[in-house]
């Protein structure tokens, strides 16, 4: 479910009307995230680790009302929900977007990110049929340690979904260190919102 903002007196009005004018709305953060807890309940858990800090992420994500803001048509609604797409690798080294429904728990959120992937693997080309307005993308490059990302899109299409994307985990100081760049629209959330995703993120990743 969404609810529409009424802009006229919102605290963003201004903010929401100035960036959401840009044909650059987004703006970047990349930072890197300490893994070494979620690397190690992954695998007491005997769960995949990429599906467990994609959880987290989701879950962060949710907890921030901000991130749950979404701009359609120059309106602004927030969502009780935000879900997420993911790229899936295949054998033959092409990809397919992955789609997984928010749920609060690890276990259900496996469940249904494993069956997913499932039909991802025994199916060819892209599925664009998922829904774009309540999620998030999320992409996995775990062969590359990046210090800056960018992201391609169409100037066309007005988007403002959340894009998180990670790169390749490395050994700092005895810590696993993973790249995490964060891309969001500047008319619905500021540096301050997402400071706090992060901060809420590497608790998550910790616990």
């Amino acid at each position: 479910m969404r609810t529409k903002i009424e802009l006229a007196g919102w605290l963003r009005e201004d903010h929401f009307k100035l960036f959401n004018s840009f044909e650059e709305p987004y703006f970047s953060i990349n930072v890197d995230v300490d893994v070494t807890a979620a690397y190690a309940k992954a695998k007491e858990l005997g769960v995949s680790f990429y599906l467990y800090y994609l959880y987290c992420a989701i879950t962060a994500i949710n907890k921030n009302e901000s991130f749950r803001y979404r701009a359609i048509n120059d309106e602004v609604f927030l969502y009780d929900r935000i879900d997420v797409t993911h790229v899936v690798l295949r054998p033959n080294g092409t990809f397919g977007f992955g789609f997984v429904p928010y749920v609060p728990t690890l276990e259900e959120f496996i469940a249904l990110a494993k069956a997913d992937t499932d039909r991802i693997l025994t199916t060819t080309g892209l599925d664009l049929s998922i829904p774009h307005e309540n999620i998030i993308h999320f992409s996995a490059m775990p062969g590359i340690k990046f210090t800056g990302l960018t992201h391609a899109r169409s100037f066309a299409f007005k988007d403002s979904s959340t894009k998180l994307s990670v790169g390749q985990v490395t050994e700092v100081h005895g810590k696993k260190m993973m790249p995490l760049s964060i891309t969001v629209h500047h008319g619905l959330t500021d540096g301050l919102h997402v400071g706090q995703f992060i901060d809420l993120y590497q608790q998550l990743l910790n616990a």
